[in-house]
Parts: C-alpha cells; sequence; structure tokens
C-alpha cells in the first residue's frame, strides 16, 4: 500500500474527528458515514472538490462541537402548501426536482472540475 498524501491524512482525522463529536447526538454517526462514503469515490485527481469537501466538513464538526447541536440531520424540502406562522393563509411551496430530497447545498457553490482536470 503506499502511502496517504496530506490531504487524505487530514480527510481520515476529519471523519474519526466527526464521528468523536457526533457520539451520543441522534443520527450524527450514521449522517458522517453516509456522507464520507457518498463521496468515496471521487477521483484522486478531484483536488478541488476534495477540498471544498473538507472545508465544510470542517464547518460542520465545529458546529458539532459549539454545545448547541443536539441531533444531526438532513434537511429537505416540505412538501405541499407551507403555513404561515399564524395560520392566515397558505402560499405555494416551490417546484420540486425528482422525490424533493434535496439538500440545500445541492449544485450550490461546489466547484466544478473540467473535463481536462486542470
Amino acid at each position: 500500500m503506499s502511502r496517504l498524501s496530506r490531504l487524505q491524512r487530514q480527510v481520515l482525522s476529519l471523519y474519526r474527528e466527526l464521528l468523536r463529536a457526533g457520539r451520543g447526538k441522534p443520527g450524527a454517526e450514521a449522517r458522517v458515514r453516509a456522507e464520507f462514503r457518498q463521496h468515496a469515490r471521487l477521483p484522486r485527481s478531484d483536488v478541488l472538490r476534495i477540498e471544498y469537501l473538507y472545508r465544510r466538513g470542517r464547518r460542520q464538526l465545529q458546529l458539532l462541537r459549539s454545545g448547541h447541536a443536539t441531533a444531526m440531520g438532513a434537511f429537505v424540502r416540505p412538501r405541499g402548501p407551507i403555513e404561515e406562522p399564524d395560520g392566515a393563509g397558505a402560499r405555494k411551496a416551490p417546484p420540486e426536482d425528482g422525490d424533493g430530497t434535496r439538500s440545500p447545498l445541492d449544485g450550490v457553490g461546489s466547484p466544478e472540475t473540467p473535463p481536462n482536470g486542470r
């Protein structure tokens, strides 16, 4: 097995720190594992995307450690009409794509690597 790069060591360290910080918080460990599993197949050459995800993970770690987080879950767009707090009418929910379970970060602000890898 070849030696791990600095970025690989940082990512593995972040993974361990997130798991530790998520102990005792409902849904945190499963969410961390799922996120890392989802992105595990990124090519090593996609450094911009990996660094972006690493910074995003660092921010999530800070939130978990802040003491204000009691659980960790995914944000999804609500289905159906959205009720106003005072119950004075309803407005329509924004149009959905597919099954409606999208993360607010899907396709927003994530760097794209051009086909030539540069």
